[in-house]
C-alpha cells in the first residue's frame, strides 16, 4: 500500500462529456484527489499559476481552441504536473512522449484503461519520494543492486546495469539491447544524455552511435567489438581512448 497522500489531480478537456467521464473516474479512485476540472487549458494554466506546486497529475485533451493540451504542457515543463494525455486522435502520441507525458488514452477509454494511465503516475511519485522518505534504506541497497531508470513506452522502466549489451543512439532515442530480451529499449534522450547516466568503469563509448558494455565484449577484431551476434566499430574519435582500455585489459 501505498505511504504517499493522494495525487491532487486535475481534468482539462473542452468536450462536456468528456470532462465529466475523467473527473468520475478520477474520483472513483482512491490514490487520486480531484481538485480542479476545466473547460479549456487557458482555465487550467490560470489555476496552476494561481496554485504553484497544488497539482500532481493532469489528464488533459490535446485538441482544445486557444490553446492545446500538447501546448498547455510545453508551457508547464518539467517543474509542472506530471501529464496523461486523452485524445481521439492517435496520430498525436509520439508528440506527447516528447514532451516526457506519462501516458496517452486515445478516446473512448474505459475505467480499466484509465486506472492503468493512473497507476504509472502513482508508481512515479512513490519512485520520486522514495529516497526521501527511505534515504538509509537506499543508500543500503545501492551496495547490492546497481539499477537505472528509463523512459519507455510511457513509464519509468527499471533496467539493471549487469543487463545491458550495448546502447545504440538514434537522433533523439536511444536503444537499450538487453541480455535478458531480444526486444530493445527505446527511450527518448540523446546518447550523450545516456552515456553521462552509465558508469565510465562499466561502460565506454567506442563510437558516435554506440556505448558498450565492457564486461560483455566477447572478442575484439581490427577496432571492432563483438558482443553476442553483434559487431560495432570503434570510431575514429574514440580510437585512442579504446586501445588504452584495451592495454589494460590485455
Amino acid at each position: 500500500m501505498s505511504i504517499l497522500p493522494p495525487l491532487r489531480t486535475i481534468a482539462v478537456d473542452d468536450e462536456p462529456l468528456a470532462l465529466g467521464l475523467v473527473a468520475s473516474f478520477v474520483q472513483q479512485t482512491p490514490f487520486l484527489e480531484l481538485v480542479g476540472k476545466f473547460g479549456s487549458a487557458v482555465e487550467a494554466l490560470k489555476y496552476l499559476h494561481e496554485h504553484p506546486g497544488a497539482v500532481d497529475l493532469a489528464f488533459l485533451d490535446i485538441q482544445m481552441q486557444e490553446l492545446n493540451g500538447l501546448e498547455l504542457a510545453r508551457v508547464l515543463g518539467p517543474t509542472g504536473p506530471r501529464v496523461v494525455f486523452t485524445t481521439a486522435f492517435p496520430q498525436y502520441a509520439l508528440d506527447g512522449y516528447r514532451v516526457d507525458a506519462l501516458d496517452y488514452l486515445v478516446k473512448p477509454f474505459n475505467y480499466e484503461e484509465f486506472l492503468r494511465a493512473a497507476g504509472k503516475a502513482r508508481a512515479y511519485a512513490e519512485l520520486v519520494a522514495a529516497p526521501a522518505a527511505a534515504p538509509a534504506a537506499a543508500a543500503a541497497a545501492a551496495d547490492e543492486e546497481e539499477y537505472l531508470f528509463l523512459k519507455a513506452e510511457y513509464q519509468l522502466v527499471r533496467v539493471a546495469l549487469s543487463d545491458i549489451l550495448y546502447v545504440e543512439g538514434l537522433k533523439d532515442y536511444v536503444k537499450v539491447h538487453l541480455k535478458s530480451t531480444p526486444r530493445a529499449l527505446l527511450s527518448l534522450m540523446s546518447l550523450k544524455a545516456m552515456e553521462e547516466k552509465l558508469p565510465t568503469r562499466r561502460f565506454m563509448r567506442i563510437h558516435r552511435s554506440f556505448i558498450v558494455a565492457l564486461d560483455k565484449i566477447e572478442a575484439v577484431r581490427r577496432l571492432t567489438v563483438q558482443i553476442g551476434a553483434v559487431t560495432i566499430p570503434v570510431g575514429d574519435q574514440y580510437k585512442e581512448a579504446f586501445l588504452q582500455f584495451l592495454s589494460r585489459w590485455s
